[in-house]
Order: structure tokens, then C-alpha cells, then sequence
């Protein structure tokens, strides 16, 4: 209780909740994806000259945000039309979760089957058999909540994402319920190496393939996913790899500390970013390189543009336009993102075990107290 009523009291103080973009989107809805067990949406974005066998990059937003207002932050759309690619975002919802948060703390949500994680997957099936996109190129990433819900898809369908990179997250199968969530979002309940790999292969039913490659993002000065996770989730997949912690390599581009560990046949599989004095949210820079996004609650213009970096790592910009990105100029604290809070999800239609009334009550005092529960 400690830990949650130190989370609680941060979140009354939090200030603003996020705004979403309210300009025009530039994206259009998916329909007709399957059975949508985690009663999710799905918008998508694919360039008018879309070439044959193009790659798909599936994006999740933070908690109160919308594909929208992530896509207008990031700039994965516009980045599409440059470089050729499709993009689906899936959108959480207020039936769902109340803060808009996916539900990476429900055990039922990030299987293999029957939750959020197989609507997200239907979703991609879906893109790649209407778009004739290459399945081989198939990559994922998301922010906080998304983050989070970024590696369950690839601890739950490593057959169908060649890559992922997670910003802001936490590790995968290390809470179930808001009170463990809350304990992983502040760094504490440490769990060991085994267990963290144990989680991600009883999550992927038994996968003996290739493992997805993952890049790690963190701000240096996030007060509300502590930057600890940064290092679980590293452990995790270094676990899961095979790879020597001590064989790494680390560089610096900009203010940014980039740290990355190959495995046994030379192939970059775990990259860890921290960008030093950035607090909670993606980092953009709008105004040199590929010039993308917007800043807004949980943007953060810090000069570098994780948007460019990733998409370079997975081979869809060259190198030298990523590098153009990553001339960071000193980052700022963010000070009032609270992005992965956890609030008690979907009632009726997927049965949970809820939270006790008396948290719970809380929980929601705070949120709506900070605004960011209606």
C-alpha cells in the first residue's frame, strides 16, 4: 500500500491530462479484422504508392492518448510516405479502460489468445493479406502502456514480428493487477533473470524460431515508469537471446547513451537508449532530420527523433537520415506525464478479477482529482 498511496499522491499533483490532436487525422479505420476479442480499434495509414511487399509497423499509443494524437506526435505516417511502408495503430477505448491505458497488467489481455493481444494480432493478419505486406517484415512499437503491451505482442507472437522497440515500458509478465502495476512503475518487486525469460517463453506457447530483435528507449529523469524497467526489460531479452551482459557495446549520439549487445552470429538483438534529463514520453525532433512529429503532452522535443532511429534499425530509412536525427540538443523533464497509469479494465464482456473496492475507490479519486479519468 505504501508504494500505491506514493503513486496516488504523484498522480493528484500531476496537473493536465493529455489533449488529443484535434486537427485532421491522417488516418483511416480498420474494419473487418476478425473477431476482436480485446474489443479493440484499428486505424491504419498506407501511402497512396505503396510498392509491393512493403514492411507494416503497428504502433500503440500511451494512456490517454489516441492513434491520432500519437501518430501526429511521432510522425509514423509521414514517415510511411517517405520511406514506403504501411502503418496500423490500434486504438484502446474508454469502455475498455477508462484512462485509455491497454491493459498490460491483465494477464487475459497479453496471451496469445482470447484478449487485447489477439486483436492486435488479427489486426496485422489482416494488413498483411489486404496490403500483400511482407511477412517477414513486420514490426512493432509503443509508448508506456503501449510500450508495454509492444512486448507482449512480441513475447506472445515472436512468429509474426521480426522487431520491436519499446519506449517508456515495462518488462513483460511482471505484474498482474493494478497494485503490482503500480509496484513495477515505481522500480520496485525485482524478479529474477530466470523468471523473466520463463515469462516470455510460457507467453509464446512453446516458440523453438528466431526471436525478435528489441530496442529499449527511457528517459533518464522519468518519474512515472522509473527507468529501472529499462533495465528488466534488457535483462529479459538478453535472457531470451542468449546474449552475455558484459559483450556490449556503448556509444553516444548526441546526449543519448546507446548500448547494444549482439548475439553469437553478430546480429544487433538488444539496443538500450537513455537520454539523459528527459522524463516520460517519446522523443521527437521536429525540427531538423526527418523533421517529424509534433510536441504535445508526452512529445518531448528533446532533439532526437526516436521515430527516425527505430525505423532506421529495422532497415526502412538509411542510416545517414537516422543519424541526421540524432544530434540531440539537452533534454527537459516532463514533468506531469503520468502515461501508464492502470485503472481497473473492461467490465462485462472479458471477466476480470477486480481490484479491491476500497483501492480502487482511491485510484480513481486520484485520477479524476489530477484529471485524467472522467
Amino acid at each position: 500500500m505504501r508504494n500505491i498511496a506514493d503513486t496516488i499522491a504523484r498522480m493528484a499533483r500531476a496537473g493536465a491530462p493529455a489533449s488529443a490532436h484535434d486537427g485532421p487525422s491522417r488516418l483511416v479505420a480498420l474494419t473487418a479484422f476478425g473477431t476482436n476479442p480485446g474489443a479493440l480499434l484499428g486505424h491504419v495509414h498506407v501511402p497512396k504508392t505503396l510498392p509491393a511487399g512493403a514492411p507494416l509497423v503497428v504502433v500503440l499509443h500511451g494512456c490517454t492518448q489516441t492513434a491520432a494524437s500519437y501518430d501526429h506526435g511521432s510522425g509514423w505516417s509521414r514517415l510511411a510516405d517517405r520511406a514506403g511502408f504501411a502503418v496500423l495503430y490500434p486504438e484502446q477505448t474508454h469502455a475498455n479502460n477508462p484512462n485509455r491505458c491497454f491493459n498490460w497488467f491483465v494477464s487475459e489481455d497479453t496471451a496469445q489468445a482470447g484478449g487485447e493481444a489477439e486483436s492486435i494480432a488479427q489486426m496485422t493478419e489482416t494488413m498483411i493479406a489486404r496490403h500483400g505486406l511482407d511477412r517477414g517484415r513486420v514490426y512493432v512499437t509503443g509508448l508506456s502502456a503501449g510500450g508495454a503491451m509492444t512486448l507482449a505482442m512480441l513475447a506472445t507472437r515472436p512468429d509474426l514480428f521480426a522487431g520491436g522497440a519499446v519506449i517508456g515500458g515495462l518488462a513483460y509478465g511482471t505484474a498482474t493487477g493494478v497494485s503490482q502495476a503500480f509496484d513495477r512503475m515505481r522500480g520496485h518487486g525485482d524478479t529474477s533473470d530466470a523468471a523473466l525469460v520463463d515469462a516470455v517463453r510460457s507467453g509464446s506457447r512453446g516458440h523453438d524460431g528466431r526471436w525478435p530483435t528489441l530496442a529499449i528507449w527511457h528517459g533518464g529523469a522519468d518519474a512515472t515508469v522509473s527507468v529501472s524497467n529499462a533495465d528488466t526489460i534488457a535483462r529479459q531479452w538478453r535472457g531470451i537471446h542468449g546474449v552475455d551482459a558484459t559483450a556490449v557495446r556503448e556509444e553516444r549520439r548526441g546526449t543519448a547513451v546507446h548500448r547494444i549487445w549482439s548475439d553469437a552470429q553478430g546480429r544487433d538483438v538488444v539496443e538500450d537508449w537513455t537520454v539523459p534529463g528527459m522524463g516520460h514520453g517519446t522523443p521527437i525532433d521536429p525540427s531538423r532530420g526527418e523533421r517529424l512529429g509534433a510536441a504535445g503532452p508526452y512529445m518531448l522535443d528533446v532533439g532526437i527523433s526516436s521515430t527516425a532511429i527505430i525505423a532506421q534499425s529495422w532497415g526502412l530509412i538509411a542510416e545517414t537520415d537516422a543519424a541526421a536525427a540524432a544530434a540531440a540538443k539537452p533534454a527537459t523533464v516532463d514533468r506531469v506525464a503520468k502515461i501508464a497509469i492502470p485503472v481497473t479494465p473492461k467490465p462485462a464482456a472479458k471477466p476480470r478479477t477486480a481490484a479491491p473496492a476500497g483501492i480502487q475507490a482511491t485510484i480513481e479519486h486520484a485520477l479524476r482529482a489530477a484529471g485524467l479519468m472522467r
